[in-house]
């Protein structure tokens, strides 16, 4: 599983569904802080509507 709050842009690619959108997330999570739902990657530029079904391949840990 690759948490979206610690993960590397690279880390990020490797998921098919978020293919070229690492820079993005990593850029959003700098911007706006961690994420707190899976639902937020609709927020990320290009990535509206194309996130359903990654709960089994992503999650975002409980701030520690």
């Amino acid at each position: 599983m690759i948490d979206l709050n610690t993960a590397t842009a690279e880390e990020l690619d490797r998921v098919p569904a978020l293919k070229g959108h690492g820079f993005e997330i990593v850029r959003y999570r700098e911007e706006r802080g961690r994420f707190t739902s899976l639902r937020q990657l609709d927020e990320v530029p290009g990535l509206s509507g194309k996130t359903d079904g990654l709960a089994d391949q992503i999650t975002v840990a409980a701030s520690s």
